[in-house]
């Protein structure tokens, strides 16, 4: 289960970094409501695929980032 949700909300986060970059590279080419909404509101799923991946990759997170430092003897 897990791993399938990994699966997805990696290739989400890829097709909406990829949009953001290329949207924000065209921003002078894009009317104003096609950057709102190709732009500012996959910024929104952006962040939200952002939370859910570091929530599924906890433990990894967790083990890479705060681990116990071993007690000089």
């Amino acid at each position: 289960m897990k791993a399938t949700a990994l699966k997805v909300v990696n290739v989400i986060l890829a097709l909406v970094f990829l949009n953001q970059a290329a949207t924000g590279l065209l921003r002078d080419s894009l009317s104003r409501e096609a950057f709102v909404i190709l732009h500012q509101n996959a910024g929104i799923v952006l962040v939200a695929c952002v939370v859910v991946h570091v929530v599924l990759n906890w433990n990894w997170v967790r083990s890479a980032f705060f681990k116990r430092r071993a007690a000089k003897g």
